[in-house]
């Protein structure tokens, strides 16, 4: 490397320089984005992270200078020196805020060539996910990405801000932990100090910011890394960050107003968007009702109807079986205008129900003069009326059914709704529609296991009224618990939680822990709890799933720096990896062949 870094200091970022600052001698840094050699004249792109601005080398500005822009090539790493000038008249780009000028260069360094990359560096590129993971560096450097990670920042420092206004301290909890496997699977850290011992990586800082409201601290933050070993999806990844918060001396009415506030905020500092506080509340048995599942998406009107009553003494055998069964229900969902679908895009809905448990999706055709269904036939006149009423059917409507377990028949239904309202252009994408769904159910009850077992987690305080049904019947109790949901998204969910130690202890018998099991697990909770715990409660927000829907990406890849694939493997680093038979020696652990 010459001297150029050590005599030139960056004057302006290659998105900053207009007509304003000609003839301003200027020094900028970046990379080669395009290049183009017109024989007398080399034009450049310099590219940095703010943006663009177009460089040129003349013969008569410098001939030697000139000479060697001939080299330049697509990556490499350099910085200019040169004069700011007006773009010639019909040569200005109106698209580009440094559109108006470009820069004759009189000076300049390569600090470092590049090889060809692997794919472009630019938006519409067409490439394999893998190979753009294996590069990330490289594909971080392309517009769309560089951007998601500059909002990215800006989140953080706006819900930091209104976070420490309103009297929250930042604290960091720890990494390495005990294992209490409540939830997903741990990741586990052995250690080489205590051998066959091993630490845990958090799947949250729950117990922590509990201890911490015992601390005293009253108001809790953390933007965190928090670990989950388990079958990825789409929308998830093994490390993934939390917007994470604990308040003391708190009700549910304290903390919603609160987060409104800072949701609110986000979207007005880096949208531009005003959001309409508060947010709409519904409880979770209704959210089941009408929508089927618990994070419904409300910027369309399809909604299920229940219509169990009408079939429980109908002629057709299957669904009077299932109308008279406790836990089974029957529920429509009427496409208005849905006639007109054809044979193949039904049998698809069917094998796309068919993932959620559904073993059939029966439909009627509302047309002129008929209703088209193989299952009419089996239906009364009573029957039809009543179905035509409940359902709100009128011609060239498409009328689907569920009928089942009412656990299959919401989850099914719920989804196909989401379905076929993106099929049919139902969704409105510019609207941002908030929703607290309240209310949940304290435990559910896991048929396998033949026990109750937590909806959210077992430090989930019942309703104040409810506390009394704890012990004569468990299943009835709802959970003093919220969850944010967005456009179909679950983005938040906290609640109050359990603060006596006698409460806390209940609720470890009825989840089948045993007071081993919860000294040995949970002890240094049970024994903070009874030093004069503050009632608290809280909340955290996924902050990659936040991300994606401000940025309107599909993919939760795009929204993380260095994600990994959703085989939790990153091609980058080549990780996981094997380690030596040293190292494994040290901490005491032996590979056995699975």
């Amino acid at each position: 490397m010459g001297k150029f870094l050590q005599e030139n200091k960056r004057t302006h970022n290659c998105w900053e320089l207009t007509a304003k600052n000609e003839g301003e001698e200027v020094v900028l840094f970046g990379w080669v984005d395009t290049r183009r050699d017109h024989g007398g004249l080399i034009f450049v792109d310099l590219r940095d992270r703010y943006g663009i601005t177009q460089i040129v080398f003349h013969p008569e500005v410098d001939e030697r200078v000139h000479e060697l822009g001939h080299h330049l090539r697509t990556e490499y790493c350099l910085g200019i020196k040169g004069k700011v000038s007006l773009r010639p008249d019909g040569m200005r780009n109106e698209k580009l805020l440094t559109g108006e000028v470009e820069i004759d260069v009189t000076d300049f360094e390569v600090f470092n060539k590049s090889e060809t990359p692997p794919f472009m560096i630019e938006d519409s590129v067409d490439v394999n996910e893998d190979v753009r993971l294996k590069y990330r560096y490289l594909d971080l450097r392309r517009p769309h990405l560089k951007n998601i990670m500059v909002t990215r920042s800006k989140v953080n420092h706006v819900v930091r801000n209104y976070l420490v206004e309103n009297g929250f301290l930042e604290v960091e909890t720890p990494i390495l932990n005990k294992s209490t496997p409540e939830g997903a699977r741990d990741y586990l850290v052995p250690s080489r100090v205590h051998k066959g011992q091993f630490y845990a990586l958090p799947q949250s800082p729950q117990i922590f910011k509990q201890l911490l409201m015992i601390s005293g601290f009253d108001r809790y933050f953390q933007i965190v890394k928090c670990f989950r070993d388990e079958d990825l999806r789409a929308d998830r990844q093994p490390e993934f960050t939390q917007i994470d918060l604990e308040m003391s001396f708190v009700t549910q009415e304290d903390i919603l107003p609160m987060m409104e506030g800072m949701v609110s905020r986000v979207w007005k500092d880096v949208k531009g968007v005003d959001l309409q506080t508060p947010f709409p509340r519904m409880p979770y048995d209704e959210c089941i009702e009408r929508y089927g599942i618990d994070a419904p998406d409300t910027r369309f009107d399809l909604e299920l109807k229940t219509v169990t009553d009408i079939f429980k003494k109908t002629e057709f055998k299957v669904f009077r079986e299932i109308a008279n069964k406790e836990g089974n229900s029957i529920k429509v969902l009427n496409l208005k205008g849905g006639s007109d679908m054809s044979r193949k895009d039904i049998d698809d809905l069917t094998k796309f129900v068919s993932v959620y448990g559904a073993k059939g999706l029966a439909y009627i055709k509302v047309l002129e003069d008929e209703w088209q269904s193989p299952i009419v036939k089996f239906f009364s006149d009573a029957e039809r009326e009543e179905l035509k009423k409940a359902a709100n059917m009128e011609v060239g409507d498409l009328v689907f059914f569920g009928a089942g377990s009412s656990r299959v028949v919401n989850d099914s239904l719920g989804h196909l709704r989401e379905k076929v309202a993106e099929m049919r252009d139902l969704i409105d994408k510019d609207k941002f529609n908030f929703l607290w769904v309240t209310d949940f159910p304290l435990f559910d009850y896991d048929e396998e296991s033949k026990r109750y077992v937590s909806t959210h987690h077992p430090f989930t305080a019942p309703k104040p009224e409810e506390m009394d049904l704890l012990e004569k019947d468990p299943g009835a109790v709802h959970a003093n618990a919220y969850d944010l949901v967005l456009n179909g998204n679950e983005i938040g969910g906290g609640s109050i939680r359990i603060h006596t130690e006698e409460v806390q202890a209940q609720m470890f018998k009825l989840l089948g822990i045993s007071d081993e099991e919860a000294r040995q697990k949970f002890g240094f909770l049970l024994d903070a709890l009874k030093y004069g715990a503050p009632p608290h409660g809280g909340l955290a927000f996924g902050m990659d799933r936040l991300m994606m829907l401000l940025t309107g990406s599909d993919n939760i890849r795009d929204v993380i720096a260095f994600p990994k694939t959703q085989k939790a493997a990153d091609p980058m680093s080549d990780c996981p990896s094997p380690v030596d038979a040293m190292q494994l020696l040290e901490l005491g652990v032996k590979l056995v062949e699975s």
